[in-house]
């Protein structure tokens, strides 16, 4: 019978000494003269099997000569191991080649840098480390689903191009159809002649148009594709990565943060439960405690504190910071490490100074603070960021005048104030971010398949 390795594992006493077929790949092959093994893998299981094979089978010679990497159907009989650490092993009676590897595969079974597997990207899903990564990647991706789905929110999908630019960042890629040879040498860009009529860019967030399905579903999340076109190039910054962005109506500030801690809870504790080999693997080979850092969150109380508050412990920390903290800024890195480890734990920061935050955010009645919140974990930082979004027609209208942001294109959200308004509230969280953090993998060019970063968009 034909099987996937994740079945034979879950149910090997039912195949010992049964006659089974997998079809995968060679990770391994170590010849004798005798006899040989090989290591095999089909992708269903972050487990191996190791396939033995000797000189009674006619083909012998023909099989020992297999390459690395070559894809085949095994077909033998299951068997108790005698090897330590392994639980079966196949004995093989025959073998098809289905598709051969050349001896000068990339992927050979030796220690690879990071470095040279992003320049064979298409070919590191068959190494350990991101056969691991991008199975954590997909079963994250499952749990956000289903806790949302679970919680009665509706999936939307926001336009992946727009005419908003949400932040207000103005970093946007732009989508045209114009020639662009011709518009250099006429000096200047008549957009009524572009595709759309008007000037439109890849979004950067789907918040706007996800709060339109908030005050009509009431409960509401997007999961997509978002684009930064910023230079930047450290570990964590990519110009394409996917966010999470769930929209709550009658919603406020309070509620946000329940329902920020308890997702990401129920995400580690599912990755934890449906990734054990992966997690054992990154938690052994890739940041040491790994696993106990993910089991202390799930466990952990999560602080509420004000930004000013932060400051202040800040500022009478006995430490010489590099960046010293100032009422009124943002944060820095070493701030973030220093709050978490004060408090032992995960912290949210919460009503932050109105001017280091995006114009949609509810200001509070002090005149000087909006109802932000950025949640900060150990190990990583800022993980995620939110906020009660104004509500007031008029408080919204006139924070844009003070930015001088036009309305132009906006209309359609400054109207949801007129039409049912209502206490509303959101957030959202990078998932490569949170990939970073499930799996020690730290930088963002190795937790997403093809990354695209400045000077670089390959595969």
């Amino acid at each position: 019978m034909k099987l996937d390795l994740k079945d034979l594992f879950i149910e090997k006493e039912k195949y010992i000494n049964q006659e089974v077929t997998v079809q995968g790949w060679i990770r391994n092959h170590r010849k004798q003269k005798e006899f040989g093994f090989i290591d095999f893998s089909d992708g269903t299981d972050f487990r191996h099997l190791q396939i033995v094979y000797d000189n009674t089978l006619a083909n012998f010679e023909e099989i020992s000569k297999l390459h690395v990497g070559s894809a085949i159907t095994a077909t033998g009989k299951l068997i108790s191991s005698p090897k330590e650490g392994q639980e079966v092993e196949l004995q093989l009676s025959s073998l098809i080649l289905e598709g051969d590897a050349p001896e000068d595969y990339p992927i050979q079974p030796k220690r690879h840098t990071r470095e040279f597997l992003r320049e064979c990207a298409y070919l590191r899903p068959r190494t350990n480390l991101f056969q691991a990564t991008f199975r954590v990647r997909s079963v994250a991706a499952q749990a956000i689903h289903t806790y949302f789905q679970d919680r009665g929110y509706v999936y939307f999908h926001a336009p992946l191009i727009t005419a908003s630019d949400c932040e207000g960042a103005g970093e946007m890629f732009q989508v045209t159809t114009l020639d662009l040879d011709k518009v250099a040498s006429s000096g200047k860009v008549d957009y009524e002649k572009d595709f759309f009529g008007k000037r439109a860019a890849l979004t950067v967030s789907g918040q706007l148009q996800a709060e339109t399905f908030a005050l009509a579903y009431k409960k509401t999340y997007t999961f997509g594709p978002t684009f930064r076109a910023e230079n930047s190039n450290t570990k964590t910054h990519a110009s394409e990565f996917w966010m999470i962005e769930p929209e709550i109506a009658f919603c406020d500030l309070e509620e946000d943060m329940n329902i920020m801690e308890d997702m990401l809870k129920y995400i580690v504790s599912y990755v934890l439960e449906h990734c054990p080999l992966e997690i054992d693997f990154f938690d052994q080979f890739v940041e040491k405690g790994l696993k106990e850092k993910l089991t202390t969150l799930v466990q952990s109380h999560f602080t509420r504190i004000d930004h000013e508050e932060v400051i202040k412990i800040l500022k009478e920390a006995p430490v010489k910071w590099e960046f010293p903290p100032e009422y009124g800024e943002d944060i820095a890195k070493e701030h973030e490490k220093y709050i978490t480890e004060y408090f032992h734990g995960p912290v949210f920061i919460k009503n932050w100074p109105k001017d280091i935050k995006a114009f949609y955010m509810k200001q509070n009645s002090d005149g000087k603070t909006v109802a932000a919140v950025d949640l900060e974990v150990p190990g990583a930082g800022e993980l995620m960021g939110g906020s009660q979004r104004e509500e007031s027609y008029e408080k919204l209208r006139s924070r844009m005048q003070e930015l001088d942001m036009s309305e132009e294109g906006l209309e359609w959200y400054l109207n949801l104030r007129k039409y049912g308004g209502c206490v509303h509230s959101g957030f959202g969280m990078g998932f490569e971010r949170l990939l970073i953090y499930l799996t020690g993998v730290d930088n963002i060019r190795d937790v997403i398949p093809y990354p695209r970063t400045p000077n670089n968009c390959e595969f």
